[in-house]
């Protein structure tokens, strides 16, 4: 069951901040100018590893943990939903976040605060899809 309780605690840290994300600090990253684009886009890379690090840890080793330990009465199909959710989350967050950092951090142009809004939303779509159905999973195990 801790498995599970730790899972959703994670995968709601992550809402939480994806949502304050998407509503609030990229549409300000989309504000800022091409002259002090590198230096905001780095000191946002290292803010932001300090606070996601540990619950994107956390999430990834549990959610591997329930795909083959499960509490009684916790669904497979919804554990392997919830894992399929998070390898989008992931791989939107490797191949479309990441790179438009670095091209702000090394490459600026106003283009790429806009763009990280738009790119932005499988992420938070998938992490408050990902806390609603780790929330099923927990409602069924109790």
């Amino acid at each position: 069951m801790l498995q599970l309780v730790l899972n959703l605690v994670a995968s709601c840290v992550m809402v939480g901040v994806i949502w304050f994300v998407q509503l609030v600090h990229y549409p300000l990253l989309a504000t800022i100018g091409v002259d002090r684009a590198p230096e905001i886009a780095v000191e946002h890379q290292r803010r932001t590893a300090w606070v996601v690090g540990l619950p994107m840890a956390t999430e990834g080793v549990t959610t591997l943990v329930l795909l083959v330990s499960r509490p009684d009465g916790a669904s497979a199909w919804l554990a392997w939903l919830a894992a399929a959710i998070l390898g989008v989350v992931l791989a939107s967050t490797v191949l479309l976040s990441v790179p438009l950092h670095e091209r702000m951090a090394n490459n600026p142009d106003p283009s790429i605060g806009r763009r990280l809004v738009r790119t932005n939303w499988p992420r938070t779509i998938g992490w408050s899809a990902r806390a609603a159905i780790v929330g099923v999973m927990l409602a069924q195990a109790i």
